[in-house]
């Protein structure tokens, strides 16, 4: 059986973690709201605004942006 990743979620066989879906919106991300964007944003629109790609850094970055 594979090891689980980070925040159990899914590893490639070449033991990659799979990254939150990009049309994944802020209202539903499983730490709570980024309160710098919108409840109906795109992960995908936040990572492109802040230049970030994991969903712990866009947090980090959104809270420099305001």
């Amino acid at each position: 059986m594979k090891q689980p990743g980070l925040d159990n979620r899914h590893r490639d066989q070449d033991g990659t973690i799979h990254k939150k879906r990009s049309d994944t919106l802020n209202k539903n991300l499983p730490g709570g709201q980024i309160p710098e964007f919108g409840p109906n944003q795109t992960l995908k629109v936040m990572r492109e605004k802040t230049g970030k790609e994991s969903e712990h850094d866009v947090r980090k970055a959104a809270k420099k942006i305001r």
